[in-house]
């Protein structure tokens, strides 16, 4: 029976999320309310405070849970030895509209910039962006055991670039920048050319 009560309790926990994330793309972060969460829900506010206490610990839960999905999804595409490093650059690019069209570039944003004036949410966000930060690491470093010298760089300076690159898209394409204006997912797959265009070549001696 106890079985039974835990598993319905954890439906409803991802039913509340899942009105969440939809509450939090339709008004954002500062129209999001946990009255509105729970009329979208259809479930009393006192489940809200039942499984989550408040409308922090509410985002906090769904940034978690979106976030180690994602985080899964990624370190087993990483982890594929079959793939070459160009075609694990065209699978991120892949996600990166994926992750867009599922809302999570939006809860990831939305919650940044929340973060920068709520102590808490910004560790969340911090501590999650970290464990990406450290699989591009891991990465590089596997690029540089392969390739050879990443010239001035250190794997940590690669992991540090790409995620910037791939978070500094995201926002600009959250703002509706267009191809034709900033080309940005043309740019992003030219780099994976590159990377292809590198591992076709003899494998370079390190310095």
């Amino acid at each position: 029976m106890t079985h039974v009560i835990s598993k319905k309790a954890q439906e409803t926990k991802l039913h509340i999320l899942e009105a969440a994330r939809r509450v939090l793309l339709e008004r954002g972060y500062a129209g999001l309310t946990t009255r509105g969460v729970a009329a979208m829900a259809q479930v009393p506010m006192s489940q809200i405070q039942y499984h989550f206490g408040s409308k922090e610990g509410m985002v906090l839960a769904l940034f978690s849970h979106m976030h180690s999905q994602l985080l899964l999804r990624q370190s087993e595409m990483f982890s594929d030895q079959t793939l070459s490093l160009s075609q694990k650059w065209e699978l991120a690019c892949d996600y990166l509209d994926d992750d867009l069209s599922s809302g999570y570039v939006r809860v990831l944003q939305e919650l940044w910039a929340a973060g920068w004036s709520n102590p808490e949410i910004g560790k969340t966000v911090k501590e999650g962006v970290f464990l990406w930060q450290n699989l591009l690491t891991e990465i590089a470093r596997e690029a540089q055991k392969t390739y050879g010298s990443l010239g001035p760089f250190e794997p940590e300076d690669i992991s540090a670039l790409v995620g910037t690159i791939f978070i500094g898209a995201e926002a600009f394409l959250l703002l509706g920048f267009d191809e034709q204006s900033m080309p940005l997912r043309r740019a992003l797959r030219r780099i994976g050319i590159l990377l292809k265009t590198y591992e076709q070549q003899e494998k370079p001696e390190a310095i």
